[in-house]
Order: structure tokens, then sequence, then C-alpha cells
């Protein structure tokens, strides 16, 4: 993985070294402090470009993925009325690429690669992770062309783990309102403030094509905001597990993708 990863700077392939313990502890304190942590250009720039060259053009396969939602997607919440500001209805419109369709690239090659599965399950604690064994889910690769978005919204997973491919002219960036709620408090005064462009804590993670990404998005609200200019924003989303074997249903393919693997 040399020829791909900068391993001198990240020593993932050395749980033992010193060094991968002084990362590790800085990882766990920019996710305390901050909800995420980064790898900045951990995928080398030739790796990186050479695999945005390779992938941009299957986007002419992709899912067009297009709702309309708000930040719970929910219909309802109890004890909210449907009008509150905290259920203001969002847009989001992007493409998928699902894993079948890249195999053969290099974001496949670093979701496997169990020395970044060990070093991540490190740093949140946890006993190891698992890769899914969904052939559509396992890795997504979205790209958001000028005006599309994910918009603002919760994740229902713990954490996220990302990979930039390739950066926007403009635009495009993680804005984010970090530990926004909790399980105690749901903050929808906070939430509607936020949706509203008044929350001076939302913060804008600057873009670096080759940077991973672990985000704990459960509690803090999250968008993408739209790129503008011909680039594309393309990003691939890893979905590891504390279980293996982790499949999504064919029912829950067809929602995703509009296909059953």
């Amino acid at each position: 993985m040399k020829d791909i990863l900068d391993l001198e700077r990240y020593p993932l392939d050395r749980p033992g070294d010193p060094a991968c313990a002084a990362l590790v502890e800085r990882c766990r304190q920019d996710l305390a402090e901050q909800g995420l942590f980064s790898l900045h250009r951990l995928v080398r720039p030739e790796a990186i470009e050479a695999c945005a060259q390779m992938l941009v053009p299957r986007f002419a396969q992709a899912h067009i993925h297009k709702r309309a939602h708000n930040v719970y997607f929910l219909k309802q919440v109890p004890g909210l009325p449907d009008d509150h500001p905290a259920l203001r209805m969002v847009e989001t419109q992007h493409q998928t690429l699902c894993a079948d369709l890249v195999t053969d690239s290099i974001v496949t090659r670093v979701y496997e690669w169990a020395p970044l599965q060990a070093f991540i399950a490190r740093v949140l604690d946890m006993p190891r992770l698992y890769p899914m064994e969904d052939p559509l889910a396992r890795i997504n690769v979205m790209g958001y062309r000028a005006g599309e978005g994910l918009n603002w919204h919760f994740d229902r997973s713990h954490f996220t783990t990302t990979l930039l491919i390739q950066s926007p002219e403009v635009g495009g960036e993680l804005e984010y309102r970090y530990n926004l709620r909790s399980a105690d408090e749901p903050n929808y005064e906070g939430v509607a403030r936020v949706l509203a462009g008044e929350d001076p804590q939302v913060r804008v993670l600057p873009l670096a094509p080759g940077t991973l990404n672990v985000f704990l998005g459960k509690n803090t609200l999250h968008r993408v905001s739209p790129p503008q200019g011909p680039r594309a924003r393309v990003v691939a989303i890893f979905s590891y597990y504390d279980r293996p074997s982790v499949r999504f249903s064919a029912e829950e393919q067809m929602g995703f993708y509009g296909r059953v693997a």
C-alpha cells in the first residue's frame, strides 16, 4: 500500500510504533473536541488523481438520488407540530456509484485494507471493525455536480468514514454543528437556528483530495454545500460495522439504489 498511502506520515501499518500511538491519541483528541478526525492527504496525490480519472466517467452509470426531507428523515417527530422550524423541508440530490462499480479502484483497496480498519477501531475504542458484505452498499462513491448537495441531516450510524476523491472549484464543503443534540436533549430550537443560518458555531471542513475523515454525525447536524463550477465533488463513503456479515435486504437495496444485487 506504500504506493497508494503516505505511510511515512501515517504509520497505520505499524501499530506498535510510538508514532502510531501518538497519531491515535491526536485523532482521539480531535474527535472529542471537533467531532471528527482527518488524515490529511492520506492517499498520495498521484494515486487519488488516477482514481478520480478512473471513476468520474463511470457516473454515466450512477443512480441519481433526489429527495425532499427534514433533518431526521422522518415524516413526523413525536411532540413536534408539523410546522415547527426544526422540521423544515430541505432537498438533497447526488449521484451514487455502488460498490460493484468500483471493485477495481483504489478506493476498494483502501477500504479493504485491514490496518486501516484496525486503526479506526483503535481510535474509536472499539474491539474490531468489519467491512460490510453488501455488494452494493459497502462502498458508495457520491458525486455532487453544480447545484447539488447533501442537505442538513443527522446520521443514523455512530460514525461515518469518507475519502475525498475530487474537490470542486468552489463549494462542496462539509458544514457541521458539532454535538448539537444528545440522547437526553433533542435541542429542537438549536436545530431550527442552524437551519435558519443563525448558529455561529457551525464549522466548515476544508477540502483536500486524498483526505480520510471519520465523523461523528449522529448528534452533529451537517450538510455538504452545493458545488459551483464544472468539476464535481466526488467522495467515497466506507461502511464498517462492529459485527461481520452485515448486508442490506433486497427491499433496502431497491430503496437506496433502484436495483437489487
